[in-house]
């Protein structure tokens, strides 16, 4: 995948949708493409301005995942000894860390297939949406790999329980959309001219809030998903709350309630 096939946008302030765009191979990804994408999310990440991503792919693809061909000889066999094997597996790795570690709100639009590493970036996301025409699939178990790839096993149980994710890893079938909205994969299904507008509705409304809010509440969510009890749990919401407390914009807030208005945020 070449630079031109990723696209970076900025339709309004704070919000930026990332675009995956090698239509003709369903946005299968390469070492060279993994480790643009990294450097992109790198930059976005290092930028206080986004507030809100969005990920999403061009054409019938989401992400189909590792490009395969990029690994097979002429003969089609895999070409990679076990030291090449672990370097391609950490640059996908390094992906989904970033993502995952983002300050940023990150809103997946999954307009079609998301195969193996593909179906992981979705899930690294804290949002979800998905057109009809969307699927997502394990893939690795399905080629005599692990279904444990990219940070799978970890996302999704925690989003689906631990007894759906078993059946879906160990049969690698395919979640059409309807059944992914059903099973809590996915926060709404929409058509396909409707999945991008339905994601930025979900980021404006995201923007809405204060930054420390959005920021603080995503940090909560995720640690508190690996807390080893109420007590810990609660303990890290006190600590947050109470800055919370302290900022500007919770002063600004209250009085804006007290006068009836919008309040005005200044990230302090």
């Amino acid at each position: 995948m070449s630079q031109t096939c990723l696209s970076i946008e900025r339709p309004e302030e704070g919000l930026a949708v990332l675009r995956l765009q090698r239509a003709s191979r369903m946005n299968a990804m390469d070492v060279p493409s993994m480790r643009h994408l990294k450097a992109q999310l790198d930059a976005l990440a290092a930028d206080p301005r986004v507030r809100v991503l969005v990920l999403t792919g061009e054409g019938r693809g989401f992400c189909a995942g590792l490009d395969l061909k990029s690994v097979l000889d002429e003969q089609g066999r895999y070409g990679l000894n076990a030291t090449q094997s672990y370097e391609l597996q950490m640059v996908f790795d390094s992906v989904m860390r970033r993502l995952r570690s983002m300050d940023a709100a990150v809103i997946a639009a999954v307009n079609g297939v998301a195969v193996g590493a593909g179906f992981a970036l979705s899930l690294c996301a804290d949002v979800r949406f998905a057109s009809t025409a969307a699927s997502f699939h394990v893939g690795a178990v399905k080629v005599g790999l692990s279904a444990g790839e990219c940070g799978i096993s970890y996302h999704l149980p925690r989003l689906i329980g631990a007894g759906r994710a078993f059946e879906l890893m160990l049969t690698g079938r395919p979640v059409e959309a309807q059944e992914a909205e059903r099973i809590g994969l996915v926060a709404a299904v929409t058509e396909p001219e409707q999945l991008l507008p339905r994601a930025l509705a979900c980021a404006r409304q995201i923007l809405a809030n204060s930054p420390y809010s959005t920021l603080h509440t995503k940090r909560v969510m995720w640690n508190n998903l690996d807390a080893p009890g109420l007590e810990a749990a609660l303990d890290l919401e006190n600590h947050v709350q109470v800055l919370a407390l302290m900022t500007e914009d919770f002063g600004e807030a209250a009085l804006a309630f007290s006068q009836k208005r919008a309040p005005l945020w200044q990230g302090r």
